[in-house]
């Protein structure tokens, strides 16, 4: 951890370390003059760039993404699913829990829901052919400049290439059949908040393009490099800015540079007994800078909040300056939130560089949790009385049939005859004695956490709501399985890119009265497109209720198809989720609750209205009048 969060743990007196400490505190309620700002008057940790002995802290992800992240494929190198040589599916590595395990069924129900066989294997590229990358062209006078600043940078093939896109499936399928028309022509990795105003300034004297880059976790075209784009593109890599500068134990708040990913956070929280809460699905390796461009949301968001929530100051560098408050409140009533035009920006208006966010004690007790209920509507139902009472757990999770039958699937081998008893009674249980149909069946997993007793208390009251809607407690094994699938589900898609089946998920929010018919709706509208698109076999169609709320909730959709035959299985599976999307707005849903992107800037007029646009349109004229941030999202 930085070694000034690990002071905030330090000693009392009037000791070294506790009077850093207490500068550390003051630091964070204090701003620059007017003449310098977001320069502090206080600096308890140094910017690296500028002589300062702190380094940057030691991050789950190496600068060289290349040394651990797969290249064309989610996730670590040594982490994927796979068949073995009997025909199983099983995945591989020692990260996470499933590693190692066999899963007996996963095999049967690819073949079943999706007509793939094992004999029709595509193939991918194995390796990054550096002759098929675009050529890096970058002005000598700015690499002169760049140089002087001694800020690190690289126009390495892979450098490039590994920031040239986030994680759509257009942008996987394209690294695994060919290469992107442009990408980045330089990467630079600042280490400090003044190392990204060098650049920024950089590029407005030299009118460079600037793309930031956080976690590439982006599944919104985010990082695409316009094709048009002429001038040198630059990737501004925030993963060095990954220290924790401060923590501020009186008023639960930690100052932290935008760089760091999720996992990392959450690790150097955790040594002084903080944490923030926020669990994106993709929290191991995107950046809380990335969240805070996006508007994202995690799955404990119930207890804990949106980044919207949790966000107490923001630190941005834009072509015009500097942006910030000057002070770190807990709310202002200063005309509109400024803060509320940076999150969400999407890189359009400049980079985030450090954030003040809020923190809580870990909790002393966590719980899982599960109930099976008889059909979807039993389920929505229910999720809508714990929201109506306010009394969700820290995530409640709705998957419908489908998706219970694709969890089931990914169940591991179990160890022993008396486990395997235990299963056979609990399912005897619900389908014949409890008369639950097997096919129409949905299930809610559960996390609750806090003080034990109040744990325990929240569990009952959820427990007795669920039962007045026939629910059934299923037990904390099948609630933990959920939430450990959470992390693992990403890895799929690459399996099935290998068969022959593609696939992808998409969210929306919307209000408690039009859930039932839009999941329903959607899910027919894809399935009636697929085959009006020629798709031989029928898709796999399907969603889950992750987030609630008072007035309504977030809903994901999944669908993959098997494209043997089709000679073009991304403009199909584009055709499709466009379709969708339209049947989502139609019924009532957004264009998106977290993810948002230019992949769906088609409707932001429709979404936010043309006057609204324009608005944001004038922000962006003022702050980037020479689109110096040109990753074209959002406008």
């Amino acid at each position: 951890m930085a070694a000034a969060a690990g002071e905030a743990a330090g000693g009392g007196g009037g000791s070294p370390s506790s009077a850093r400490r207490r500068l550390r505190i003051i630091s964070g309620h204090l701003r620059g003059s007017p003449r310098a700002p977001g320069r502090g008057a206080l600096s308890p940790s140094p910017c690296k760039a500028q002589g300062g002995s702190a380094g940057p802290a030691s991050g789950s992800i190496p600068k060289k993404r290349q040394e651990l992240l797969k290249w064309n494929g989610w996730g670590y190198n040594d982490s994927k699913f796979i068949f073995n040589k009997k025909g199983q599916a099983e995945f591989t590595g020692k990260r996470y829990r499933l590693g190692g395990m066999v899963l007996p069924t996963f095999k049967e129900w690819i073949e079943k829901t999706f007509g793939a066989s094992l004999e029709h294997k595509t193939t991918s590229r194995a390796s990054l052919n550096v002759n098929d990358v675009p050529p890096s062209i970058v002005n000598e006078e700015f690499l002169q400049d760049l140089r002087a600043t001694k800020i690190s940078y690289s126009q390495d093939a892979e450098d490039r290439v590994f920031r040239a896109h986030g994680h759509c499936l257009h942008e996987i399928f394209v690294l695994r059949e060919g290469m992107f028309k442009r990408i980045p022509d330089i990467v630079v990795w600042p280490v400090c908040h003044e190392d990204v105003v060098k650049i920024v300034e950089l590029a407005c004297k030299h009118n460079l393009c600037i793309i930031p880059f956080g976690g590439g976790t982006s599944v919104s075209s985010a990082l695409e490099c316009p094709e048009e784009e002429k001038r040198t593109i630059v990737s501004l890599d925030t993963s060095q800015m990954n220290r924790i500068l401060w923590i501020d134990e009186k008023n639960l708040t930690a100052c932290v540079e935008a760089g760091i990913v999720g996992q990392d956070l959450e690790k150097q929280l955790a040594e002084s007994g903080f944490c923030t809460g926020h669990e994106p699905d993709s929290m191991e390796f995107s950046s809380l800078g990335g969240w805070v461009a996006t508007r994202a949301s995690g799955m404990k968001k119930n207890i804990y909040g949106n980044i919207e929530d949790l966000v107490i100051h923001i630190k941005m560098v834009t072509p015009r300056g500097i942006v910030e408050k000057n002070c770190q409140v807990p709310r202002m009533s200063t005309g509109p939130d400024i803060h509320h035009f940076i999150m969400g920006s999407e890189g359009t208006l400049g980079v985030v560089t450090e954030v003040t966010i809020k923190i809580r004690p870990v909790p002393e007790y966590q719980k899982y949790g599960s109930v099976v209920f008889p059909n979807f509507e039993r389920g929505v139902a229910c999720l809508r009385e714990v929201a109506k009472q306010r009394c969700a757990p820290a995530s409640i999770r709705l998957v419908d049939n489908a998706q219970f039958q694709f969890g089931h699937a990914l169940k591991p081998q179990v160890a022993s005859i008396f486990t395997s008893f235990l299963d056979g009674l609990k399912k005897f249980y619900i389908t014949k004695f409890k008369g639950f149909d097997p096919n129409i069946l949905c299930v809610a997993t559960l996390l609750f956490e806090g003080d034990r007793e109040k744990v325990l208390q929240h569990e009952k009251q959820v427990y007795d709501i669920a039962t007045k809607f026939g629910g059934l407690a299923a037990g904390e094994d099948n609630g933990q399985r959920g939430y450990m699938l959470t992390f693992v589900i990403a890895y799929l898609r690459d399996l099935g890119l290998d068969y022959y089946v593609i696939g992808e998920s998409f969210e929306t929010s919307v209000p408690w009265d039009r859930v039932l018919d839009l999941c329903r709706n959607v899910k027919e509208r894809i399935v009636r497109e697929c085959k009006e698109k020629g798709v031989q076999f029928a898709p796999l169609s399907t969603c889950r209720v992750t987030q609630t709320y008072d007035a309504g909730a977030c809903v994901y959709f999944y669908f993959a198809f098997n494209y043997r035959g089709i000679s073009d299985p991304i403009h199909v599976y584009e055709q499709i989720e466009r379709a969708a999307r339209e049947e989502i707005l139609a019924n009532g849903g957004s264009l998106s609750h977290h993810h948002g992107g230019k992949l769906r800037k088609r409707w932001m007029k429709e979404s936010i209205s043309d006057v609204g646009l324009g608005m944001l349109r004038s922000v962006k004229e003022y702050v980037d009048p020479n689109n110096i941030f040109g990753n074209k999202n959002l406008l």
